[in-house]
């Protein structure tokens, strides 16, 4: 695994003209962006500081990282079709408050990431705080789906 650093980042806001361009082509939404605006923020780099050094360089940033994952999982996407959804799609980019431009990553590392939750036994804490969420937004109930 590549020596990287975490450097937490606030969550970030959707660029301007991403927002623009995404609400243009889909003025009602889709899942991606509804997450995004009725989720808000659900994960937070801080989160993860347990996977990362504090050496090396930047990394990208985990809750970026995971909310892709989250997507990924959600259209049942391999790691190289969601990194492409992640530099081609406008509204992943909308829900990762990526620029229109932004060139995305290499499709490994989605499976870089993915070791760091488990060698960090964060797994189970990422989903805890999706789940929390859709609870605190009354988008799950106790035995629901």
């Amino acid at each position: 695994m590549a020596v990287v650093s975490l450097q937490p980042r606030p969550w970030p806001e959707v660029p301007p003209l991403t927002a623009r361009v995404a609400r243009a082509a889909f003025p009602k939404g889709n899942l991606a962006m509804r997450i995004r605006d009725e989720l808000g923020v659900v994960y937070e780099d801080g989160r993860f500081t347990g996977a990362f050094g504090v050496r090396g360089r930047p990394g990208i940033s985990p809750a970026q990282l995971m909310m892709a994952t989250v997507l990924q999982f959600s259209e049942n996407l391999t790691d190289r079709q969601a990194a492409d959804a992640v530099r081609d799609r406008m509204s992943w980019k909308y829900a990762l408050g990526l620029d229109l431009d932004d060139p995305g990553f290499d499709a490994s590392v989605f499976s870089e990431f993915r070791a760091r939750l488990v060698e960090g036994d964060l797994a189970t804490h990422a989903l805890d705080a999706l789940l929390a969420r859709l609870v605190a937004e009354g988008l799950l109930k106790a035995g629901g789906r």
